[in-house]
């Protein structure tokens, strides 16, 4: 529906840089961490009051995923038209006039254009996910009036990953999981000639819309701030997708399409119109007259299906331009699509769906994004992957994951340290400190025993030569900045790519074999296949991790110990780049702790003297979105979505800004994210209470808020771990602060949520006060009366409710906005909170120190972790104490009849015995029933012990 205007030049863009205030931004890129910092914009509810706020508020809203982030008006604006038109009662249509036609806003899409235009390529990525999210359209196309040249985003999209489930596999219930870039889908594409009176996106909407769920995909004329003329975005060229869901009822096209949108009139955007037209299956000419351009129309290299739509309406619209274009192009009347005075919106938009159905039901032509690369390259479009550290990144990953063929029998031979080995180093740490096994041997003898076991194991670590995967990935990451960052990024891709294949085909070998239930054998081995399948790329930093900590056994002027003194460096580097740390590995249930104190001590000296952090941390049972809600509340990339779950916790590093450090007293803040607790794969497992209790314990007392996220269905078992954990603070002397508590309600949209579950908040509460004083007596520390005697915890500030993640059905469901304020509502409180208990805040080697001593600690504890909950604990000692009285009593029994026994046997043949008992096979049969009698006893005794109202496990 815009008026067409001349393509832009370097001045329109210079101006709105200005007026956005990213002009410095241009040349030198805005980088990831300058947008995920935390400062005083990030808990300020307060709208943009100039141009210059529009990016971040933007930017703001997107990092979160919230759908209303396209709502970029000025206050500034709104206000002066409604102080224009209300200061005075007095008619005066002139100055109405000028104040209804005040220009002073900005179109999102000049804003979206700008920004990637000044983002680097990371945070481009970053946008196009978050914008995938939303279900906005991304840019394809990215024009750049400075250049006159225009880029293809194939890099940008590069994280997009969609699942969908066509048609073939609605009866199996299946499901197609991959990167859309790679996605061989028909593409559709709609464009505009001339001046043009429907309003082509707003019309693309309706398209994609289901009647009952209307959204904005694409921005359009009647949006806020879509009026406003198109000063740098012309030329833009968007794309999205639709997927279907498999239900006939609910899909608009049951298979699915790329649609592509391109602002501006083809006249001016020749090469991108020359782009689709070699890309789409279809495209979609809207126009209002069709006069001067059949030269641009008719080209013969266009392979694309041509649909005419018109607007009978409009006064320039007439039917013979219409029909001398369809003869020449040889269209029939089913090209050719015209709204009439008699077709209303929900119509015409019927009949269109009906034209893109049968194209993508029938078309021969689909095309991924990433093949598009190459007509991009035909028509002179740059690329945006085609840069030196692009492609050198991409080098050294192909190389590494080209070799994987069995993911199973990579890791053994290229990533050997952290297999048996580690686990049994794992197990001998564990076993020092707990002396399980110890027996009757002498403790300090056996305690060097598992000393020199342990140096045996690291021994053999040194024995294998460091593989040449390894090799090739220390030599990567050791690559400049903007290479590594690319390396890692096309590594955790690939990785990532090849675990979705792996896992997509042992689901579909599990689920046959489960149909036939005699092949529990293979069903077994296919589980465990499932489990150990994954290939992340903290397999190969956790592989770095055990390489350092077997080399600090060499000797010290060993070259190989010395070739290895600058991975903690690397990696704390990597820390300050914003990629995360694994802190407890998660297949072994351990911390490398010489490492990762290691690698803190070099991150201190690299961020020396500003040290001080605050640290975050989530905890909650398996599935119940604790990654999605960290990387909602901080705009970070905590893996949720590569067909893994998380496994043990893993760290990541957001700096405070300059102007919000004296309000938390801290210059990072430590961002955690766990292991989801009650996993099922561990449930099968002896000691699965024990790792999630030892796991719980660390990460509560690592950090200053913990948030306990909980689903309703799976409360209960979130309050048997608090029980455990608060046992353990108890028992551990090491434990000398008090985290707070934050509890997260999943799933709960209603806005009478917080008043209705009062009486359950104090429900909760009553109960961990009463397991806090079972557990303080059982340990005689009866001073801790209720929980938050050892956690703090205020009801009524400590509980958020948080609806559900999709507003709608997906995949072509948006993140619900209520989900991503309500978020935002949680990251605000907690930074509130954190900004009270600022002046406690540790620096780095504090918090090093205190990883070590609370690991140390959780090690010792030999008890407490084995347990589901205090009251199976509390069981336990009862049961135990009369256990003892039940021995007792009968040993003081069998005691008392062997020495009778004895006694009469010693006795037998005298003249005493012989009046007694006359027949020796008679005094057998005493013995005999005396035993019996006493056989008797045991199941009674202890049937009583049970019966008189003992608890039991």
């Amino acid at each position: 529906m815009n008026v067409p205007r001349p393509c832009v030049d370097r001045k329109d863009l210079e101006e709105i840089l200005k007026d956005l205030g990213l002009e410095s931004f241009y040349r030198e890129k805005l980088p990831l961490s300058k947008i995920l910092e935390i400062n005083k914009k990030m808990i300020n509810d307060d709208p943009p009051k100039c141009k210059s706020d529009l990016p971040f508020y933007f930017l703001k809203k997107l990092m979160m995923v919230n759908a209303t982030a396209r709502k970029t008006e000025c206050t500034s604006v709104c206000e002066s038209n409604c102080d224009d038109t209300s200061s005075t009662d007095e008619l005066n249509l002139d100055d109405l006039l000028v104040s209804l036609n005040m220009t002073d806003k900005l179109n999102p899409l000049d804003i979206i254009t700008a920004l990637f235009l000044c983002s680097d390529v990371f945070v481009q990525q970053e946008l196009a996910l978050k914008m995938s999210m939303c279900q906005f359209s991304v840019p394809l196309l990215l024009p750049n009036c400075d250049t006159e040249r225009c880029t293809l985003m194939l890099w940008a999209m590069r994280d997009i990953v969609k699942k969908y489930r066509p048609p073939d596999l609605s009866e199996s219930k299946g499901f197609i999981e991959e990167r859309i870039v790679l996605s061989e889908l028909p593409m559709v594409s709609f464009v505009r000639l001339g001046e043009c009176s429907l309003s082509k996106s707003e019309i693309l909407n309706k398209l994609l819309s289901n009647s009952e769920q209307y959204h904005d995909t694409f921005v359009h004329h009647n949006m806020e701030c879509g009026d406003s003329p198109r000063r740098i975005s012309d030329g833009l060229t968007e794309i999205t997708w639709y997927l279907p869901c498999g239900n006939k009822n609910m899909d608009i096209f049951s298979e699915p399409v790329a649609i592509a949108n391109l602002r501006g009139d083809i006249a001016s955007f020749e090469i991108q119109y020359s782009f689709l037209c070699q890309t789409s299956a279809a495209i979609f000419i809207f126009f209002d007259q069709l006069d001067s351009e059949f030269k641009l129309l008719t080209n013969k290299n266009h392979k694309a299906q041509i649909f005419l739509v018109g607007n009978q309406q409009s006064k320039n619209f007439t039917f013979d331009s219409v029909k001398k274009l369809a003869t020449s192009l040889a269209l029939t009347k089913n090209n050719i699509l015209i709204k009439s005075k008699q077709t209303n919106d929900a119509d015409f938009v019927k009949l269109l769906r009906n034209r893109v159905n049968d194209v993508v039901n029938n078309s021969q032509k689909k095309m991924s994004v990433e093949q598009m690369a190459n007509v991009a390259h035909e028509l002179g479009i740059i690329v945006d992957e085609n840069s030196p550290e692009c492609q050198a990144g991409k080098k050294n990953a192909d190389a590494i994951t080209a070799e994987i063929e069995d993911t199973l029998q990579y890791k053994k031979d290229q990533l050997p340290l952290q297999g048996q080995i580690w686990k049994e180093l794992t197990c001998l740490e564990k076993e020092e400190f707990r002396l399980r096994k110890v027996g009757s041997e002498n403790i300090e003898n056996y305690k060097c025993n598992l000393q020199r076991e342990r140096e045996k194991l690291r021994k053999k670590q040194n024995n294998y030569a460091m593989s040449k995967a390894m090799t090739s990935f220390i030599t990567a990451i050791s690559s400049q900045e903007t290479e590594r960052r690319y390396f890692l990024k096309w590594l955790r891709i690939n990785l990532d790519n090849q675990s979705r294949i792996k896992l997509s085909n042992l689901r579909e070998m599990y689920k046959e074999k489960c149909r036939d239930s005699e092949n529990k054998q293979e069903i077994k081995e296919i589980d465990q296949r499932l489990s150990s399948s994954s290939l992340g790329t903290e397999h190969f930093f956790r592989e770095m991790g055990q390489i350092y900590e077997a080399s600090l056994y060499l000797p010290e002027t060993d070259p190989s110990r010395q070739q290895l003194q600058h991975l903690p460096k690397l990696c704390a580097q990597l820390l300050l780049d914003g990629f995360p740390l694994e802190l407890v590995d998660g297949d072994a249930s351990n911390i490398p702790l010489r490492w990762v104190s290691d690698v803190l001590s070099q991150l201190n000296d690299l961020v020396s003297p500003k040290n001080k952090i605050l640290v975050v941390t989530v905890l909650g049972v398996q599935s119940t979105g604790k990654s999605t809600l960290l990387n909602t509340m901080f705009g970070v990339q905590f893996a949720v979505s590569s067909g893994r779950c998380t496994r043990g916790a893993f760290m990541l590093l957001i700096k405070v800004n300059e102007d919000f450090k004296k309000v938390l007293n801290c210059d990072f803040m430590v961002i955690i994210d766990t292991e989801g607790l009650k996993s099922p794969e561990l449930a099968q497992l002896d000691n699965s209470y024990e790792h999630d209790n030892e796991l719980a314990t660390l990460v509560v007392g690592l950090s200053d808020i913990t948030i306990i996220n909980i689903a309703m269905e799976n409360s209960t078992e979130m309050k048997d771990i608090l029980q455990i954990v608060v046992h353990a603070f108890l028992r551990m002397k090491e434990v000398g602060k008090k985290p707070q508590c934050q509890f997260v309600h999943q799933n709960v949209s209603d806005v009478s949520a917080h008043e209705k579950n009062l009486r359950d908040r104090k429900l909760l509460l009553e109960q961990l006060d009463e397991m806090t004083q079972a557990a303080a007596k059982m340990e005689k520390k009866e001073e801790n009366k209720s929980f938050t005697d050892v956690m703090e915890y205020n009801p009524d500030t400590g509980n958020c409710y948080i609806p559900g993640l999709w507003n709608g059905n997906p995949p072509m469901a948006p993140v619900n906005a209520g989900y991503s304020e309500a978020a935002y509502e949680l990251k605000k409180n907690i930074i509130q909170q954190l900004g009270k208990c600022g002046s406690a805040s540790n620096n780095i080697l504090e918090f090093r120190v205190w990883i070590t001593s609370l690991w140390n600690a959780v090690k010792h504890e030999n008890f407490i972790f084995s347990f589901r909950n205090s009251l199976v604990v509390d069981a336990y000692m009862r049961l135990s104490t009369e256990y003892n009285k039940w021995e007792w009593e009968f040993k003081k029994e069998m005691y008392t009849w062997v020495t009778k026994a004895e006694t009469r046997i010693s006795n037998c043949g005298t003249v005493a015995a012989k009046s007694e008992i006359t027949d020796m096979k008679e005094f057998i049969t005493v013995l005999k029933t005396d035993i019996k009698y006493l056989h008797q006893c045991v199941p009674s005794v202890a049937n009583k012990s049970f019966t008189q109202g003992k608890p039991c496990m």
